[in-house]
């Protein structure tokens, strides 16, 4: 999953650098809201809202919009209703992709999830068809130039870590789902700078792609379904060598 994970880290830093935050803000308030909406507002006592509020504070959404977003789920502020609906499909050269969204409107989601898909060589498919490729984990993010290995291996497999990898420039960090926040907690006692926590979907078997031109097909797909305003998580199960994601990104 090297070359996916690395992609994820070029497209979090293009984001920033194009100043995309309100698009991301508006992404995290929804996140937020639903997660308000189904266990409650308080931050101790609802893992998945505690899990995205340190998302939103990662992404240095302002602590009003956070707030507001909490009030919108609890019924304290009037909100849109929206209902979590999945998609599964694949792209060009057999990656199995996995779309998670957030709408008020199923039948307009569904419809242009499915044209995004087709527009760019994909195709949508079956519910089932391709989750069982993926897991649910909790994933961290952090610079290689923050901790050494060893003080890293230390702080993060006490608290429950399952794997640290090599990413390059980064390490991540692997957890359980329900692990994740006491490994963030646990780094963040050790004075360990994180770059982003969160529950992610990871591939259980990839599909190489050693050709940029394979490499950009299969992207394209990809980056036309997280420009959908109701799409807020896009998993895909492709590993893309260093030399050719460069050469995508030259």
């Amino acid at each position: 999953m090297s070359g996916h994970s690395k992609w994820h880290s070029i497209k979090h830093a293009k984001g920033a650098a194009d100043a995309a935050r309100g698009k991301l803000f508006a992404r995290l308030a929804r996140q937020i809201e639903v997660a308000a909406r189904d266990g409650g507002g308080d931050v101790e006592g609802n893992p998945t809202l505690r899990t995205m509020v340190q998302k939103a504070r990662d992404g240095s959404m302002p602590k009003d919009n956070i707030e507001r977003a909490i009030k919108r789920g609890t019924g304290e502020l009037e909100g849109v209703t929206y209902e979590n609906i999945t998609y599964e499909g694949y792209a060009t050269n057999g990656v199995a992709v996995y779309v998670e969204t957030l709408t008020d409107n199923r039948n307009r989601t569904g419809s242009e999830v499915k044209n995004v898909f087709t527009r760019n060589g994909g195709s949508l498919a079956e519910p089932g068809a391709v989750a069982w490729q993926f897991e649910r984990k909790g994933v961290l993010v952090l610079g290689k130039n923050t901790v050494s290995e060893d003080d890293l291996m230390l702080a993060a497999l006490d608290a429950g870590a399952e794997d640290i990898a090599d990413q390059g420039d980064t390490w991540q960090i692997t957890t359980a789902p329900s692990d994740l926040h006491s490994v963030r907690s646990a780094l963040d006692t050790a004075g360990i700078a994180v770059t982003s926590a969160d529950l992610t979907m990871l591939a259980t078997t990839t599909v190489a792609l050693d050709e940029a031109s394979k490499a950009r097909s299969v992207l394209r797909v990809i980056d036309a379904l997280e420009e959908h305003d109701d799409v807020q998580n896009v998993y895909a199960n492709f590993d893309i060598p260093d030399d050719v994601l460069r050469a995508v990104y030259a």
